[in-house]
């Protein structure tokens, strides 16, 4: 399987968000996140980057099929959830490029696809004069009953892309859960790097 990264900015990242919006219900579905998602949650969220001139998806294609993507848009054009915890933390904004999520298939994964996703956003990032590259991660508790056998946390790899937890920066974002029959709100950890 040869994959090809492609960074898509304007017309053509807003030609990829179904396909963004259906990758999104498919992986996120996994743990941690645990994702009911549905098409009418995906095209509200969606908006962002439609509306950021400044967005970027990284996608990542097998032949002509979008096997994984990566989103990133300055911080003051994302939700107000995740910019109110960095505003918080005493980040200006205006330095914050935020790099929201990382899907990838099962099948594509351990091949430095994900240290690609980081390098083309913090590039982008960089050509719009931002000085901190920004994530959130949804904390779940080590016991959580659907936490799969032998699951391994990112934050190894995450730090070894110079990104550390920010402490006490906390962001709150609501959504369905696979197990719950209503959303309720998690908590996410802001994450950040110099760029």
């Amino acid at each position: 399987m040869s994959v090809e990264l492609r960074p898509l900015t304007g017309p053509a990242l807003l030609a990829a968000l179904d396909d963004l919006a259906d990758l999104r219900i498919r992986v996120f579905r996994d743990f941690p996140y645990l994702y009911d998602g549905d098409r009418i949650y995906e095209r509200r969220y969606l908006e962002t980057y439609a509306d950021s001139p400044g967005a970027i998806l990284v996608g990542a294609f097998d032949g002509d099929r979008l096997v994984g993507a990566a989103t990133g848009a300055p911080m003051e054009d994302h939700a107000d959830d995740f910019a109110a915890s960095m505003a918080e933390a005493g980040l200006a904004l205006s330095d914050v490029f935020y790099c929201a999520e990382s899907v990838l298939l099962p099948d594509y994964r351990g091949r430095g696809i994900g240290h690609r996703f980081f390098d083309l956003r913090e590039a982008h990032a960089r050509t719009l004069g931002r000085k901190v590259s920004a994530f959130c991660a949804v904390i779940r508790p080590t016991d959580h009953p659907l936490r799969p056998t032998g699951y391994r946390p990112l934050d190894p790899f995450w730090r070894s892309r110079g990104y550390a937890p920010v402490p006490g920066a906390m962001a709150r974002f609501r959504w369905k859960d696979v197990d719950q029959d209503t959303e309720t709100s998690k908590h996410l950890q802001v994450w950040t790097r110099k760029l």
